[in-house]
């Protein structure tokens, strides 16, 4: 991941999001600069189990030209190491283990999240990885599972291995989304790792970006719901850096923007087309397209069932010229917390 960094600012990374940040997704936001790096979907390891075609055609049709990390996520060490060894022979920057999933359904299998309540568990996976892994090898992590204070014990067990990078999302597994992230957990892990660390979490706009690289010192930011629900956030960021003007996109740029994810996930459909399931792939977008916007416009789409409704409500609530709010709203079930990276930065304010 070294080889990655920019000279002038830091490493900008897509966060995966599972059924979200797929191949479709990975086409519409290269049009709008799109991060430095992408990190697919994960991929389900576990004893007999298959790499998913679907996930892997978004390295062997990467359509960017930019760097795609393969994730995978599971807890059977003799099924890591063959997957690794798999997803090898294809054309990825790298092999990423999921140590970060707060759904209660991986937490479960002691996957994702979950295996952080066993540290020791994790050193042998890292290990064998580690071992397996013959180009770069990075990690995704939260900073606990119950509370921040077991992220020391963790860190011990991040350093015995030679990572490329560590993602670190600054929440626990119980936190989930709902709090504040830990930036001193990420600064820890930046001042005592030799290799880079990028920061996740909380990070909606240019301000909590450079609020969390500011308190935390990280080598990269790495972007997942923000970057959804404004995907000029990435060159939004390199502009800030780099010193340069940032571009303030207005109502209608958000309808364009929803148009072309409908059209190339459209796309994707095998069979014969559905416009009412299109619909409910899309709410999957809106739910964070939606935040900081008029209240009844996240009302009227999470009811909408067909493509014409759909799409009259989102031209109701776009065809202007006004600028977007540079916010979500704050305390939802979606975005939640990241005013307190504002409060104690003081280099940086919009």
């Amino acid at each position: 991941m070294r080889d990655f960094l920019p000279a002038n600012r830091p490493l900008l990374v897509l966060a995966p999001m599972q059924d979200v940040t797929d191949l479709p997704f990975m086409r519409v936001m290269e049009r709008f600069g799109g991060p430095d790096v992408y990190v697919t979907e994960y991929f389900r390891v576990y004893e007999n189990s298959r790499l998913k075609a679907y996930i892997l055609r978004s390295i062997d049709e990467n359509p960017t030209g930019k760097p795609v990390f393969a994730q995978m996520i599971g807890q059977d060490i003799p099924s890591l190491v063959r997957s690794a060894r798999e997803l090898e022979e294809h054309a990825v920057a790298g092999i990423d283990l999921n140590l970060g999933c707060p759904a209660p359904v991986v937490c479960r299998k002691d996957a994702g999240g979950g295996l952080l309540r066993n540290p020791a568990k994790v050193d042998r996976i890292l290990g064998e990885l580690r071992q397996t892994v013959q180009g770069r090898f990075t990690v995704k992590t939260r900073v606990g599972y119950d509370d921040p204070r077991e992220f020391e014990d963790l860190l011990e067990v991040f350093q015995r291995h030679r990572l490329d990078a560590l993602a670190i999302h600054g929440r626990t597994v119980r936190e989930r989304y709902q709090s504040p992230v830990h930036p001193d957990c990420i600064r820890q892990a930046v001042e005592t790792l030799p290799c880079p660390v990028i920061a996740n979490g909380n990070i909606v706009d240019v301000a909590t970006g450079r609020a969390v690289q500011e308190q935390t010192g990280a080598a990269g930011l790495m972007l997942g719901r923000g970057a959804i629900r404004n995907p000029w956030l990435f060159n939004q960021l390199r502009a800030s850096f780099g010193g340069a003007t940032i571009s303030l996109p207005v109502g209608r740029d958000l309808l364009a923007y929803i148009e072309q994810l409908w059209e190339e996930t459209a796309r994707e459909q095998c069979k014969a087309y559905r416009g009412d399931k299109q619909v409910q792939k899309m709410k999957r977008y809106l739910a964070y397209i939606t935040q900081g916007l008029d209240p009844a416009f996240d009302h009227e789409i999470l009811r909408a069932s067909e493509e014409d409704e759909f799409f009259r409500i989102c031209r109701r609530y776009l065809s202007h010229d006004n600028p977007l709010p540079r916010l979500p709203q704050e305390a939802s079930r979606r975005f939640c917390g990241f005013s307190e990276l504002l409060s104690v930065s003081s280099s940086y304010h919009v």
